[in-house]
């Protein structure tokens, strides 16, 4: 009868993971073939979680599959979860997320964005004008004013 038990249990444990394993998906804003949601609000489409979102404050949540984790191999029998090659670009060999959130109204060439979490400015046409969760743009020296510096110390042209 012992045998009988350990053996619902275990069966019992088996679906509740599977459910968990499962429930580890992109939320239905995320761009398709996201892996995992950075710190910083953006989505990594690598299929290795070493070195995701790199340089976006670290990874917050993973939605890649079990077994990609460290390796990229993917899960025994399945596919890997990466998107194409196209969607990343490489900083120091190391595979980042690509902004795909639309740029909020309002900006224009004589403004930048003002990331007020962070207080750095980002230019017309970079990675991150307008996207950040919290900012707000103005003239550049409207932000340097404020005390904010420019992303990776580049000031707009």
């Amino acid at each position: 009868m012992n045998t009988k038990r350990l053996l619902q249990s275990l069966a019992l444990v088996a679906g509740l993971l599977a459910a968990h394993v499962a429930m580890a998906q992109a939320p239905a804003g995320a761009p398709a073939g996201a892996t995992g949601l950075c710190n910083d609000g953006t989505y990594y489409t690598g299929a290795k979680k070493q070195g995701a979102c790199h340089g976006h404050k670290g990874v917050k949540e993973w939605y890649g599959k079990p077994g990609s984790n460290e390796t990229g191999a993917p899960a025994a029998g399945g596919a890997s979860a990466a998107a194409p090659a196209s969607n990343t670009t490489s900083t120091s060999g190391s595979a980042q997320s690509t902004s795909t959130k639309a740029p909020a109204p309002g900006g224009g060439p004589d403004k930048v964005w003002l990331n007020t979490a962070t207080n750095v400015y980002h230019c017309p046409g970079t990675r991150y004008y307008g996207t950040t969760k919290a900012g707000a743009y103005m003239t550049e020296a409207e932000a340097k004013a404020k005390g904010a510096r420019p992303d990776h110390g580049k000031p707009c042209k």
